[in-house]
């Protein structure tokens, strides 16, 4: 443990397992105060619990995140327990396959709030906050490698990264002068608790990736504390790629 966040307070959405519980975990051994949001209670207090269990400071926020009201009671509790947000992580996101021709208003209407207006809403929130800090934040969206490559059923959902992507470009142009810088991080093909739930992925994606393997959540995640640790304070507006080289190649798994 480096306590390289030591006093910083993190909010990190969609955390309740897989990546987010990850970069949750390694910013608790690390010295922040993390706030740990799901959509699902039950697995955000549990999720919360065990991180306090071994020795962190991390407190459950469940609740969905597509509801901007909600999004701003968060902040502003922090705000209040805290008196300070260091850092925000718009890493909840829904992936709703498809294909193009007969997808559903519902599903695309879905994916929109949950990957979009949670994380336009949720940067907007922590920004009203870190710009009345002298130390500024940072923000990290979570993004995907589906935004710069076409994935066959996945339009929708392409279509959502990419534009978090455009988002952090713009908002460098809004949000420096508070001394708040703003990144996306976009995984590849990454073992988690849903990804392997297809006894096929390991393999396929093994077998395509040039790195010989996909990611695992800690890959992800010490990528993620490097885009939102002070050592990367000058960096922004860019979107750092994590995929084993898939991307360069982009071999199609099908």
């Amino acid at each position: 443990m480096t306590n390289n966040f030591q006093g910083k307070v993190a909010f990190i959405t969609g955390a309740g397992q897989g990546i987010g519980l990850q970069i949750a975990k390694q910013l608790v051994q690390e010295g922040a105060v993390v706030y740990l949001n799901d959509r699902d209670e039950s697995l955000a207090r549990r999720s919360a619990e065990n991180l306090q269990a071994d020795g962190g400071h991390c407190i459950p926020l469940p609740g969905d995140v597509s509801e901007v009201e909600r999004i701003t009671s968060f902040i502003q509790q922090i705000k209040k327990e805290q008196g300070r947000l260091d850092i925000a992580i718009a890493n909840a996101g829904i992936t709703l396959f498809g294909d193009f021709l007969t997808y559903s208003e519902a599903d695309f209407n879905q994916v929109l709030a949950v990957n979009l207006r949670g994380t336009f809403f949720l940067a907007q929130q922590a920004t009203l906050v870190m710009k009345e800090q002298s130390t500024g934040g940072t923000l990290l969206f979570l993004s995907s490698v589906t935004a710069h490559q076409a994935h066959k059923n996945l339009g929708a959902y392409g279509m959502t990264k990419a534009a978090i992507e455009l988002l952090a470009r713009n908002l460098v142009a809004e949000i420096s002068t508070y001394n708040i810088n703003v990144n996306c991080l976009a995984p590849g093909a990454t073992l988690t608790e849903r990804t392997l739930m297809d006894e096929d992925y390991l393999e396929t994606w093994s077998r395509i990736t040039p790195m010989g393997k996909p990611a695992t959540v800690e890959d992800i995640a010490n990528a993620a504390l490097f885009l939102v640790s002070d050592n990367a304070k000058h960096l922004t507006g860019q979107t750092l790629v994590l995929d084993g080289g898939w991307t360069a190649v982009s071999p199609s798994p099908y």
